[in-house]
């Protein structure tokens, strides 16, 4: 028997009860920015060192997955239990592995193969429910990185038009809902609804910076995501890295007590120019508290917030 099935009872992925707190059409939209900006955006100018850093994150999600030796932190453990596991992503899972060690001249069929995957799961993404769809998203995004890192397609134009199609994903499966009912009613959420959320929330951050990369080494200006302001920030590693339900609700019940408010993913944007001294040093003292916790996807995005805009 499995570890995953011997310490996670059989995840229920349905009844998630979600909601969606942003407005998702932005999400959407968000490539067509960079060619008609939109009155009151905000440039967001990556250092050349931060622009490296994102990069070479990215590289090794794709390493990972295509060596089998891991899945990338948007992914979680729950998500690859044979009881719970949906085709998009085990699909993924597999076909990736055909792109560790290629022949030569066999890159262009493993493209080819890829490409073909990404353009189903595209098609049918309307049909999907809650659990599949986000399945489909993580691993659309798996797939472009795949291409991207390891099949030398950063040029190409399959390579852009699936960034608008994987935006247009994030939307689909941000609209069912990106937090929990509960979270807001500062009550313990379902396990397995807090699993998509954050997964869905980790997978929508992912996609950011692999955008705002790709416009970065084109020339082109990439935006704040100023319409992913409010969601929570990643969460701790004991709640991502929990073995067990029994373990996950634990850690939870030491979350609320620990955080009435939880910090969101804006309070690593740059600091309000309205906000006071006092603001200005509960915010920091919140970030450094969430610091202390966060596995090493949080403490990324914290240096790639941090080195940007500072605070």
């Amino acid at each position: 028997m499995s570890y995953l099935s011997t310490n996670m009872a059989t995840p229920e992925f349905s009844d998630l009860e979600l909601f969606c707190p942003i407005n998702v059409d932005d999400i959407r939209n968000r490539w067509l920015n960079s060619y008609v900006p939109v009155p009151g955006q905000k440039v967001k100018s990556y250092p050349p060192s931060i622009t490296a850093l994102i990069y070479r994150i990215l590289k090794s999600y794709a390493g990972i997955t295509v060596r089998g030796r891991g899945v990338p932190p948007f992914v979680h453990t729950s998500q690859l239990a044979p009881e719970s596991t949906r085709p998009p992503l085990s699909t993924c899972l597999t076909l990736v592995r055909i792109c560790e060690k290629p022949l030569p001249g066999s890159q262009t069929t493993a493209a080819d193969v890829l490409q073909r995957e990404m353009n189903v799961l595209y098609d049918q993404h309307a049909t999907y429910d809650d659990t599949a769809l986000l399945a489909a998203f993580q691993a659309y995004l798996i797939y472009s990185i795949v291409l991207f890192f390891k099949l030398d397609h950063g040029a190409s134009p399959f390579l852009r038009q699936a960034m608008t199609n994987l935006q247009d994903l994030a939307c689909s499966t941000s609209r069912r809902g990106l937090v929990c009912t509960a979270e807001q009613q500062r009550a313990r959420p379902r396990w397995e609804a807090w699993v998509v959320a954050e997964a869905k929330r980790r997978a929508l951050f992912v996609m950011y910076l692999f955008d705002s990369m790709l416009l970065a080494q084109d020339g082109l200006p990439t935006f704040f995501g100023t319409e992913l302001e409010g969601l929570p920030a990643p969460a701790s590693r004991a709640l991502w890295k929990a073995g067990s339900r029994e373990e996950w609700e634990a850690a939870y019940n030491v979350h609320l007590a620990d955080w009435p408010h939880g910090l969101r993913i804006d309070e690593l944007w740059p600091i309000p120019a309205q906000l006071d001294d006092s603001g200005v040093l509960e915010r920091r003292c919140r970030v450094d508290r969430w610091l202390e916790e966060v596995d090493e996807f949080g403490t990324m995005l914290y240096a790639i917030t941090s080195c940007t805009h500072g605070g």
